[in-house]
């Protein structure tokens, strides 16, 4: 699933392009019917820290363990207590289970595109994508929805961020584009290996030697946003004003480069972490969400530490087939990581407080067969074991702001369809949604034909979890 999209930075046409998207959005407000919550950053803001899980990990290997099931569904793994009573996990994720207490477990969300494209899109935007591949939204990315109802929120740092692996930053990469919406509600994208000593965030300075003609540009670029003729009758040009105000604070102001900057933490903190990237980038979505940001996406994709090489049959993201790395390895190896930075992330929030007001959630846009099947290895040349993609079931976890030690919904005895409780990616993002206190039934945007399309087609917050 590993794209080769080339990473090089915009041009000049895509700068004229993106202008002239971000004057029309601004001046036709596509949001409509919505009632803002207030455009300061306070203490009691509420936030969503997403952390995205993409190829789909496998859930029977992970939160929703089947040990009766028959040896070719359930796997090398076997299950552990956690500190709730009755809630078992993988044996190699001990750390979550010392805190399962302060998270829940989603066991029964399904939908029906197992590519991986469509799969992304379907969750991602809470409706069936008009192409069962490709990431290219036709609709908008939740968090691009959320955005764009933030547009005049001031906070230190960006309100809705990604952070992600250097060649994985484009829009498109994980469907996180907001389509008729335009790119003034992409996120903040940081991209590269925060646990390199070497990383650095780009787009928060002034190139090299521009500081003393900052002024003069920002100037021009006044005169050029003035109409042509007579006034401003869409009122273009003023709404635009405010974004490039907010631009020019960050590359202009240190508190959103100390917002991102890791090593005001403490060295054991930054251990307790992890000194990867699944670790460092939990971090920094902590850091970030205490500076105001109202939605930080964190990418975890390859685990692999700075100065390693990725280990050989093994899956960059977290799509497991067998032809592309022995399944048990590789999960057995990623989760070392995950359970690291989720668990560390998961104690933080609660020892600062942060849980009464940001929500955790963590998941791929699937899960994997319920039987295992296997292959010849195109690294190994040799059959070995792996899951397809199952969008049938999934486990996802949420903590922070939400009822915890909880499971929520479960799956048939080899983890094949939901048994109890069945729902869909929709009622996830409506408890998102509500958390963060948007009214998603009573807010449209105006798509590109100029119709009003409400934020989510359906869906209603999870009972249990509110």
């Amino acid at each position: 699933m590993k794209s080769n999209r080339n990473c090089s930075g915009p041009s000049r046409r895509d700068a004229l392009k993106f202008g002239s998207v971000a004057v029309a959005s601004a001046a036709f407000g596509p949001a409509l019917a919505h009632k803002a919550h207030g455009s300061d950053h306070t203490t009691n803001d509420p936030a969503v820290i997403f952390v995205w899980l993409p190829g789909g990990p496998p859930h029977q290997d992970t939160f929703d363990m089947k040990p009766d099931a028959p040896a070719e569904y359930r796997g090398a793994f076997s299950p552990i207590q956690t500190n709730v009573p009755g809630i078992q996990i993988c044996e190699h994720l001990p750390q979550l289970a010392k805190v399962t207490d302060k998270y829940s477990i989603i066991r029964s969300i399904a939908h029906t595109f197992a590519d991986h494209g469509g799969g992304h899109k379907r969750f991602l935007t809470g409706r069936d994508p008009l192409q069962p591949a490709g990431f290219v939204n036709d609709t908008p990315m939740v968090g691009s929805m959320a955005a764009e109802l933030w547009k005049n929120k001031r906070a230190a740092v960006p309100n809705y961020i990604n952070v992600c692996d250097g060649g994985r930053q484009q829009i498109d990469t994980f469907s996180f584009g907001s389509a008729y919406l335009g790119p003034t509600s992409h996120p903040f994208t940081v991209y590269g290996d925060p646990a390199d000593a070497k990383f650095e965030v780009r787009g928060l300075s002034p190139v090299a030697g521009a500081e003393t003609k900052l002024g003069d540009r920002v100037s021009l670029l006044n005169q050029l946003d003035r109409p042509l003729n007579g006034t401003d009758l869409t009122n273009g040009a003023r709404a635009i004003e405010p974004l490039r105000n907010r631009a020019l604070d960050l590359v202009t102001k240190d508190s959103a480069r100390a917002a991102f900057d890791l090593s005001k933490e403490s060295v054991k903190l930054r251990e307790r972490y992890g000194r990867h990237r699944y670790g460092q980038r939990a971090l920094m979505a902590r850091r970030l969400v205490e500076h105001g940001a109202s939605w930080v996406t964190v990418v975890m994709e390859n685990a692999t530490p700075p100065g390693e090489t990725m280990k050989q049959n093994h899956s960059y993201n977290w799509d497991s087939h067998a032809v592309n790395c022995h399944i048990f390895d590789d999960t057995q190896y990623k989760l070392g990581f995950l359970d690291q930075a989720i668990s560390a992330l998961i104690e933080d929030l609660y020892t600062r407080g942060l849980n009464k007001r940001v929500l955790l959630v963590v998941t791929g846009e699937f899960g994997r067969t319920p039987k295992v099947e296997y292959s010849t290895g195109t690294q190994t040349k040799v059959k070995q074991p792996g899951r397809d993609h199952w969008p049938q079931a999934q486990s996802i976890l949420v903590s922070g702001a939400c009822k915890t030690g909880l499971v929520v919904g479960s799956t048939t005895s080899r983890a094949e369809v939901p048994k109890d409780r069945p729902m869909t990616p929709n009622d996830l993002w409506a408890t998102v949604f509500q958390h963060l206190h948007i009214d998603y039934n009573g807010t449209a945007f105006l798509d590109a034909g100029g119709r009003p399309m409400p934020m989510l087609p359906y869906g209603e917050p999870i009972r249990e979890l509110v």
